[in-house]
């Protein structure tokens, strides 16, 4: 059964098909955040000025994540969609479109971010969507949310939204200067990274860590490593001298195991909350304590033994 708004918008859409006119967004429906991390910081900054619905649950993989058809129905009356924008919510894509071709307004953060390009493996030369593990670049992230919200969100409360962004550039400022303070203790020559696909890049270019690969060989974990990419890279850690592979805690780590036994070296595997947020307890429920969980869980791993 068809509801009666719905209805209406399905009437509208065909009426303004046949007259040629445009289909534009009646809004009212507050903010919709494609993934966890993303809606985590951009609730820091709205606060309760506005509703704000995540699409993505805790514990997602954003590259596989599919919406239902209910939940793909919430795009349809947002005042505004906040999306990464460099191709991370591969199972998404298709909705965010259909919303803005709709009318609905949409922010893409990642473009805005100065982005990076991967540097390796089979996605070599697209863009990076993992911005968020680089804080600098999520404080352009923030500043970018806010103006954008107070630009689309009507009946906004300025003040609050301002304020609310403030306090947290501020926090994304100390978390930026103590991870600099904790990688301190890891000597120059173990500053060197293999994890279970390419996620740390923006990590490494703001802390001066090598990457030295990954054993899924891309941006994305629906990647399948080939017999001969896990004896390259095998290679690579032997000679790098790496002490330890970083896998994402809320994925098995058996391909990482079966490269540290080709590697023929003792290397430490340890979780790390790349993709997602965890659910509240879980250790990383923001995005704060989860940069704070991998920064610390990074020294532990690189430390010398």
């Amino acid at each position: 059964m068809i509801r009666p708004l719905r209805l209406c918008a399905t009437l509208l859409v065909a009426v303004c098909a046949v007259a040629g006119c445009a289909v534009t967004n009646s809004g009212g429906g507050g903010i919709v955040v494609t993934t966890d991390i993303l809606g985590d910081i951009t609730r820091a900054v709205v606060g309760d000025t506005a509703q704000v619905t995540v699409l993505m649950p805790p514990n997602s993989d954003p590259h596989s994540f599919a919406l239902s058809a209910q939940q793909a129905a919430v795009l349809d009356t947002a005042d505004l969609v906040v999306e990464n924008g460099l191709g991370l919510e591969e199972g998404l894509a298709r909705h965010v479109t259909a919303a803005a071709s709709a009318g609905v307004a949409t922010l893409p953060v990642g473009p805005e971010i100065d982005p990076l390009s991967y540097r390796a493996g089979a996605a070599a030369g697209a863009p990076d969507p993992h911005f968020w593990t680089d804080p600098q670049r999520v404080h352009r992230a923030v500043e970018v949310i806010r103006d954008r919200v107070l630009e689309t969100v009507p009946d906004i409360d300025a003040a609050a939204v301002r304020a609310n962004a403030d306090r947290y550039l501020t926090e994304l400022d100390q978390l930026r200067n103590w991870m600099a303070g904790q990688f301190t203790g890891i000597a120059p020559e173990r500053r060197k990274l293999v994890t279970n696909h390419h996620v740390f890049g923006y990590l490494a270019a703001r802390f001066d860590f090598t990457v030295v690969g990954a054993v899924i060989p891309g941006g994305t974990s629906l990647a399948s490593p080939s017999a001969a990419d896990l004896a390259d890279l095998a290679a690579a850690v032997r000679a790098a001298g790496v002490p330890a592979i970083f896998v994402d805690s809320a994925r098995p780590d058996r391909l990482a195991q079966a490269l540290a036994e080709q590697a023929g070296v003792q290397v430490r595997i340890v979780g790390l909350h790349s993709e997602s947020l965890t659910a509240p307890g879980g250790g990383a429920a923001t995005y704060l304590e989860m940069m704070r969980a991998n920064t610390t869980a990074m020294v532990a791993g690189l430390a010398d033994a």
